[in-house]
């Protein structure tokens, strides 16, 4: 592949190696220091907008570089907060430890195709940024799913049954998989955060390209039976996580990973909440609601 060209940027500076056809892009770079500068933050924000999924291996990033990547190809999103001091956190841990997090609903929500964001009353993050800190012995991978592609392969037909057709999404609705697991005490609080938000199921973006907003937040269809749109919602998952249009991360601590979070959906393997499995997040600002 070419190698990528940006103002002072070296030309042998930072290249991207496809990873797949339709989805995902692997970073290679001469100096590790290439990456901490404002015309390769430029670049990387680019390619994460064209391929979904950047990986960084074994780019092994402590805490304050991760936030520094962040910033640059930002602006970084600080909505991450200590729950029992109130603290906004530069990062935030995701894990089953019950030490470090003693409501872990949310994380095994991760279990299910989602996209973060969308039950909030803000633009979603443009793109989440994860760094493995302890790998799972087994299960822990990181599965992508881009709704760009998905999309984009469509027959003509779907495509214009899809336009004008709206999902009621909510936080209740991504944590039904898991509702049985949740205890009792607990129910209320831990499914009526956000808000329930209305989203059309073809996004068009300011660049005028078109994803699809779907995952297990997507609860029903405005103007159709439950069943049906529950078939219909379920059935564009599906369709969105086939070989063609997604990628299932393999990771080895150290490695980071940059995602579109406009354009994808993600979902974990699930691992033993005993695994010590730790992976370290930031997010970077949206700039476009959904509606």
């Amino acid at each position: 592949m070419a190698p990528i060209l940006f103002g002072r940027l070296s030309a042998m500076a930072i290249r991207f190696e496809d990873v797949k056809p339709k989805i995902g892009a692997r970073v290679v770079w001469d100096k590790r220091e290439d990456l901490f500068t404002e015309e390769a933050a430029a670049v990387i924000r680019a390619k994460v907008e064209e391929r979904t999924v950047l990986v960084f291996p074994q780019l092994n990033l402590s805490d304050e570089e991760q936030v520094q990547l962040t910033e640059l190809i930002g602006p970084r999103q600080r909505m991450h907060v200590d729950k029992t001091t109130g603290e906004v956190l530069d990062i935030y841990q995701v894990t089953l430890d019950a030490k470090i997090n003693p409501q872990p609903e949310y994380v095994l929500g991760t279990f299910f195709w989602h996209m973060d964001g969308i039950t909030v009353d803000a633009p979603p993050s443009f793109a989440t940024l994860l760094s493995c800190r302890r790998k799972a012995p087994k299960g822990g991978q990181t599965e992508f799913a881009s709704t760009y592609a998905a999309y984009e392969g469509l027959p003509e037909a779907e495509k214009a049954e899809l336009e004008g057709l709206r999902a009621v999404h909510s936080v209740k609705a991504s944590l039904s998989h898991i509702a049985d697991a949740i205890p009792q005490r607990d129910y209320d609080a831990v499914t009526k955060i956000g808000l329930v938000k209305e989203h059309p199921i073809v996004w068009t973006h300011q660049s005028g390209r078109k994803s699809m907003v779907v995952g297990t937040t997507a609860d029903h269809i405005v103007g159709q039976s439950v069943p049906e749109g529950r078939a219909t919602l379920v059935r564009l998952q599906e369709w969105a996580a086939q070989p063609d249009y997604s990628y299932r991360h393999e990771w080895q601590e150290g490695d980071f990973v940059v995602w579109d979070n406009t354009g994808a959906m993600h979902r974990v393997i699930p691992y033993d909440r005993n695994s010590g499995r730790m992976m370290h997040r930031t997010s970077i600002h949206g700039h476009e609601s959904v509606a």
